[in-house]
């Protein structure tokens, strides 16, 4: 099955951790991986096995020996990741793959290829998710001026979000929509909460419309892409930085999320004289 990533995955994600320790009277050795892509966004048919590649890539100077941990994937209260064991979270996904291979080394300045095979059952609806791990065998990474040696190990992830197709139901839900007029020292801002009450996870881009009192554009501003997973709640900004005559304006919110779907609300404010 043809993988299924967003259109800012075409680009090679290299998510790279670096670790390089310096100090007199030290050696040091420094380590560098990587996993490409950093997130995989994917839609399945429920039942129907399908898989996809990623690579770890070592640009340190000594080989380095991996492991696979595959966890859960959601969020808690404060809208913080939360990676939990196998089955614990809601719509997990992580008992559904199985990496390939599971234990492997990465030569110096090398890459070794691996498959994610995903198996789902065929009562499938919404989205589920899951975070592919890779850990390397604890190295040296320094050497005090006693001769001791210090180790360390490095983990590093890959998010993954599926769906299964035609089994979605999109929703979201707006509120406490902000109006912040622009002065002297600072542009526009609107500021408002989203409620993701869909069954699977949402990408939405917040755009605004300024309307003067002649329903003509005066500006317009969009928002950063963010990602919602079913049930999270969380804030959106959206800010222009121009100014404003004074007068009477409206600003129109539109929300787009899921497939061509869109939310919208006006919220009139004043620009004051200065």
């Amino acid at each position: 099955m043809k993988i299924a990533i967003t259109k800012r995955l075409h680009l090679l994600y290299l998510l790279t951790a670096l670790l390089a320790i310096t100090s007199s009277g030290m050696q040091t050795h420094a380590q560098s991986l990587g996993l490409a892509p950093a997130q995989v966004v994917e839609q399945f048919k429920p039942g129907v096995p399908f898989e996809f590649d990623l690579s770890a890539v070592n640009t340190g100077d000594a080989p380095a020996d991996m492991t696979v941990e595959i966890t859960d994937f959601w969020y808690d209260e404060s809208n913080e990741k939360v990676f939990s064991s196998p089955g614990t979270s809601p719509r997990s996904a992580a008992n559904w793959i199985q990496f390939v291979p599971d234990h492997f080394e990465v030569a110096a300045h090398g890459t070794q290829k691996m498959k994610a095979i995903v198996t789902p059952p065929s009562d499938a609806r919404g989205g589920y998710y899951a975070v592919l791990f890779v850990r390397s065998k604890p190295q040296l990474s320094f050497t005090k001026a006693d001769s001791k040696g210090v180790f360390t190990s490095m983990r590093i992830g890959c998010l993954v979000l599926l769906r299964a197709e035609k089994t979605e139901e999109y929703k979201v839900e707006l509120s406490d929509v902000k109006v912040a007029p622009p002065t002297d020292t600072r542009g526009l801002s609107v500021d408002f909460n989203l409620l993701n009450a869909s069954n699977t996870h949402v990408f939405p881009i917040a755009r605004v419309a300024v309307l003067d009192s002649a329903r003509k554009l005066a500006a317009k501003a969009e928002s950063e892409q963010k990602r919602f997973l079913p049930g999270q709640k969380n804030s959106m900004h959206v800010e222009w930085t121009g100014k404003l005559p004074a007068g009477n304006y409206t600003a129109l919110l539109t929300v787009a999320y899921g497939e061509d779907r869109i939310e919208t609300q006006q919220v009139p404010f004043s620009v004051a004289a200065q």
